[in-house]
């Protein structure tokens, strides 16, 4: 499948350095262009909210939550389809997570594929 890069941008917001490494070089390996940030507050701080197609955000992170992002996005009217990844989550904030417009909930560690799938269904709606 083709992507624009131009239009497309999958932005990784994680404080864990080797995820979002993992995660750039399998986004860079299906022809995904990305960018990361070790913060939330990094995110917002770059301008790229606007240019970015899908969020890929971990729940639980220093400073501002992956929850808080969401949320602060919502309230000013940008809403990027967003993938949250976790090694801490429950049900509860899982459900917090759908009902605010993720795409998707994934427990760590999780698999590959899925992941994908969940990005491309994002980056086509």
């Amino acid at each position: 499948m083709a992507i624009q890069s131009n239009t497309k941008l999958v932005a990784i917001v994680d404080d864990d350095d080797l995820m979002r490494s993992a995660l750039q070089g399998m986004l860079k390996s299906v022809g995904l262009p990305s960018q990361a940030f070790a913060s939330a507050e990094e995110f917002l701080k770059s301008g790229q909210q606007h240019q970015t197609a899908c969020l890929i955000a971990d729940i639980r992170m220093p400073g501002m939550s992956g929850l808080e992002l969401q949320a602060k996005l919502n309230a000013e009217h940008c809403r990027i389809p967003t993938i949250f990844i976790t090694a801490h989550g429950d049900t509860k904030m899982r459900m917090q997570a759908l009902r605010a417009g993720a795409v998707e909930f994934l427990a760590k560690p999780f698999d590959d594929e899925a992941l994908l799938g969940s990005v491309r269904a994002a980056l086509e709606s």
